[in-house]
This record gives C-alpha cells, sequence and structure tokens, in this order.
C-alpha cells in the first residue's frame, strides 16, 4: 500500500502526461516531503544498443548548482601528485595500499580517481571496481595528470553518468530542499550533457523516456522535444 505521502503526491502529476522540463521541477516542489533532504534524481532511457561498443554513453557534467552531496573520494597517486590530491581535499589518497585494501574488499569512497602512471596497476581491480562504477576511465575525467583540478571538480558537483546494460541511466542532479530554478538548471545540464554524448551511431530519437523524481517520490515524466534529441 502507498503510503499517505505518496498518495498526495500521485495526486498532483499526471501520469499520462509528459511535462517541459520547468514544469515537471515545479510539481515536484509541491510533492509532501520526506522527514530527511531526498535527492533528486532523473532517470533516462536511451534508443541505443548497450552491447554495441559504439554506442556506450557516458561522460560527466558540471552542475551549476553542486549535487547537495558530500562525496568521498579516492585517489591512485604517488608523489608530488599525492600531495597534490591532498591538499585538494581527496579524503583516501595512495597507491598499491589502496589496491590491496580494496582487494580485501573495502569499498569506504564514492569516486576513484587515478594518474595515468598508476593505472598499470590500477586497471587490474577490474573486477572489484568495474562492477560498482568506479573504475577511472579517462573519459570521465577520473584518468588525469591534472588531480587536483579533478578532485576540486568533483568536490564541486561535477557528477558522472553512464549507461547500463539495458539503455538507462541515473543520476542525482540536487537535493529536493534546493530551489526550483536551480534544480531546473542542474537537471538541464545534465539532460543537455547526455545529448551532447550521443554515439554517432545512433539511430532516431535518441531520448525515449525521461522522469524526475525524489528518493521517496512517484515519478514525473519530462517532455524531451524541447532538446535536441533527434
Amino acid at each position: 500500500m502507498p503510503s499517505k505521502r505518496i498518495k498526495e503526491a500521485l495526486k498532483l502529476v499526471d501520469s499520462k502526461k509528459a511535462y517541459p522540463l520547468k514544469d515537471a521541477v515545479d510539481v515536484l516542489k509541491k510533492f509532501p516531503r520526506a522527514k530527511f533532504d531526498e535527492s533528486v534524481d532523473l532517470a533516462i532511457k536511451l534508443s541505443v544498443d548497450p552491447k554495441q561498443s559504439d554506442q556506450m554513453v557516458r561522460g560527466t557534467v558540471p552542475l551549476p548548482h553542486g549535487s547537495g552531496k558530500k562525496v568521498r573520494i579516492l585517489v591512485f597517486a604517488e608523489g608530488a601528485q599525492a600531495t597534490a590530491a591532498k591538499d585538494a581535499g581527496a579524503e583516501h589518497i595512495g597507491y598499491k595500499d589502496l589496491i590491496t585494501k580494496i582487494k580485501g574488499g573495502w569499498f569506504d569512497f564514492d569516486i576513484a580517481m587515478a594518474t595515468p602512471d598508476t593505472m598499470q596497476e590500477v586497471r587490474k581491480l577490474g573486477k572489484e571496481l568495474g562492477p560498482k562504477g568506479l573504475m577511472p576511465n579517462p573519459k570521465t575525467g577520473t584518468v588525469t595528470e591534472d588531480i587536483a583540478k579533478a578532485v576540486n571538480e568533483f568536490r564541486a558537483g561535477r557528477v558522472e553518468f553512464k549507461m547500463d546494460k539495458n539503455a538507462n541511466l541515473h543520476v542525482s542532479v540536487a537535493k529536493a530542499s534546493f530551489e526550483a530554478a536551480q534544480i531546473l538548471e542542474n537537471a538541464r545540464a545534465v539532460i543537455e550533457a547526455v545529448v551532447k554524448a550521443r554515439p554517432a551511431s545512433a539511430k532516431g530519437s535518441f531520448l525515449t523516456n525521461c522522469t524526475l523524481s525524489t528518493t521517496m517520490s512517484p515519478g514525473v515524466r519530462i517532455d524531451t522535444h524541447e532538446f535536441t534529441v533527434t
């Protein structure tokens, strides 16, 4: 049985309607609030074939107003790069010691970064980091020589998006306590970044479905025609 709060929220949204993004945010802001500051999440279905390597969709995007979420950053680095990562505010810095720790089942972090010279060993963590979407990758800005810049960007609200095996993307774009205009600008930035990451081999309409919701709310379907999706 849906809770009283969910029932109230369902009265405010037309499940058969696709709303312009701004209207979707306005509906979301009218939903009854939970007792905690919920995340605001985008769920996007793409019309690509995940089995084709040339149709993978992934990338990062800076949120204009940050994510509202504190992220724990791990950096594989040595020497001056390790010092730079520490000065930038990374929580965990190391190299082979961290590799050993992760092989032992430790995952007390949200983002993993690496300098290029550490990747030969870090790649051996494929079984541990791969399934969790934590493997550092140059395409997402998590393998870089400028490690301090990357740490600062992710701490400030740069988020990663990566399509799963069913061609879906899920990205947290804000907190429910954000102003409507902040949620709107963050959500727009993510959708536009996903559209920009469209593979050249993708055919037809790219965004087949897009929904905005909070952690505990029903989804509000977004009309994607305002974005360049064909």
